[in-house]
């Protein structure tokens, strides 16, 4: 058995593949795949409906926002946020905390100017930025919620007088958020809640058209939401399988449920990092990230021997970005806790084996 700790794409819960897998053969008793539908169909037509739903239903979005399935991954939404919500000559305000926060910011750059309120780079992103001053007078304030790389996540999101841009990729519905606190929410699905080719996009409807810039099509915010995500094709196998998911999450009793889940996870892991002698965790004890753990050990030369170890015990997707080394453990909503016990147990043996 593996036990999957990558990064992303992530583990998916075993039942969704299962599924998925059945309608790349006949989707639905088409006697169709689902790869080879219409996405115009009323089959599709169907999926994209329920997965909407969903998405409304497990984060409580209220009225007045549209829930959008996009292509691109976050990556694109690091321009399309502030092409349709920056306005000509305006500012954005951007909290700079790892990796991709870098990368939204120097997007935002292109269409208008963008301020640093806080960053940890000086400290190579091992904490989250408190206390910092909201710029009034900024169209918008953007804000990554977990990082992937340095293992930091924000623990609670502040009021802001401004409209708050949140890039919640690789947290998603790992934890209940107040969806109403936002101004635009976006998530590439392939950490929690599908596999890659898919995009969330959640909006307030009263952000858009504001910029006094004319937008592309495929660009504009309005125009996905007038087409109901299929101004284009759309990536009809991805939003199937982010429609199984959503459906899986929500028989576990919703996010409120995983949440408390992956609280426990998290813990459970930190707490061995924490009594082993062998390793030390890298992020700031309040800020520590309950979805992606990362660690290092206090003898560099022993980490090729556990990851060697922990390789030959199912573990799999452990070693941590190239830029940080170390390990990362990832625990998304899918990895069950017996997961997290294996590489506990892994971590005790190497540690008995190298006192």
């Amino acid at each position: 058995m593996k036990h999957n700790f990558g990064a992303g794409p992530g583990i998916l819960p075993h039942e969704v593949l299962k599924q998925a897998s059945e309608a790349v053969i006949d989707f639905n008793g088409t006697g169709l795949s689902l790869l080879e539908i219409s996405h115009r169909s009323k089959e599709f037509e169907a999926v994209l409906d329920e997965a909407v739903t969903l998405v409304k239903e497990l984060f409580n979005v209220p009225e007045g926002y549209s829930v959008l399935f996009l292509q691109g991954g976050a990556s694109t939404q690091f321009a399309l946020a502030p092409y349709n919500l920056l306005p000509e000559g305006g500012k954005a305000a951007y909290v700079e905390t790892g990796v991709w926060a870098n990368k939204a910011l120097k997007e935002a750059k292109y269409f208008g100017e963008v301020q640093i309120v806080a960053s940890s780079k000086e400290a190579n992103f091992t904490y989250i930025p408190k206390d910092f001053e909201i710029p009034a007078d900024a169209a918008y304030i953007h804000i990554t919620s977990n990082n992937t790389i340095y293992g930091t996540q924000l623990q609670e999101f502040f009021k802001s007088p401004i409209p708050v841009v949140c890039d919640m990729s690789s947290d998603i519905f790992s934890r209940v958020v107040n969806v109403a606190d936002f101004g635009l929410i976006y998530a590439g699905a392939q950490k929690n809640m599908g596999p890659a080719g898919v995009t969330l996009v959640i909006v307030k409807d009263d952000l858009l058209g504001k910029t006094g810039r004319k937008i592309p099509a495929m660009f504009n915010y309005q125009t996905q939401i007038e087409g109901g995500s299929m101004y284009n094709t759309p990536p009809v196998f991805a939003i199937y399988v982010s429609m199984l998911t959503l459906k899986w999450l929500k028989a576990k009793g919703g996010v409120p449920a995983i949440e408390q889940e992956n609280i426990t996870k998290a813990r459970v892991l930190y707490e061995e990092i924490d009594r082993n002698p062998l390793f030390k965790a890298v992020a700031a004890v309040e800020d520590r990230s309950k979805m992606n753990v990362c660690f290092v050990m206090e003898n560099p030369e022993l980490e090729k021997p556990f990851l060697k170890l922990a390789e030959e015990r199912g573990i799999v997707g452990i070693k941590g970005h190239r830029s940080v080394g170390g390990f990362r453990a990832s625990i998304y909503n899918a990895l069950p806790i017996s997961s997290i016990y294996v590489l506990i147990d892994v971590m005790q043996e190497f540690a008995e084996k190298n006192k």
